[in-house]
């Protein structure tokens, strides 16, 4: 297929990161980054995605559909982390829909048995990431443009 991607659950406090496989079917959580600064929190997606041998990044947008007219929503602060993100890398980055990720990561951790207070931003950047692939794979997205 395309090779690995890495997902990112952009957060306030932390920002999770999964990855998958290289074939583009299957996407595993990866670990949970405590933001520092931007410049910190850039170094350490960029380093975990050349580990990868990543060939691009899908960054979970919120949905947007409560924001009142003329406020900035958390999809503009995403898009905005985007933009400052997009000037360090090479790698393409794809916008995608992260509507119910964190439901489904609460899920997916009761499973696990993950204690009930753990973070969950890297399941639910696997949430994200495997949506992507799914619809990648029925021909439902665009693949990453370099």
């Amino acid at each position: 297929m395309i090779g690995r991607l890495i997902g990112i659950d952009h957060g306030l406090a932390r920002i999770g990161i999964a990855v998958s496989d290289a074939s583009g079917i299957v996407a595993r959580e990866l670990t949970i980054i405590t933001r520092a600064s931007k410049a910190e929190d850039f170094a350490q997606i960029k380093q975990i995605a050349a580990d990868e041998n990543a060939v691009a990044f899908v960054v979970g947008i919120p949905s947007s559909l409560d924001a009142a007219e003329g406020t900035f929503t958390q999809a503009d602060k995403v898009r905005n982390w985007i933009g400052y993100f997009s000037e360090t890398t090479d790698l393409p980055i794809v916008e995608w829909d992260e509507q119910l990720s964190s439901d489904d990561a609460r899920e997916i951790a009761r499973i696990q048995k993950r204690p009930y207070d753990a973070h969950i931003d890297d399941l639910a950047a696997r949430v994200i990431l495997q949506s992507y692939l799914n619809a990648l794979n029925d021909g439902l997205a665009a693949p990453p443009i370099r």
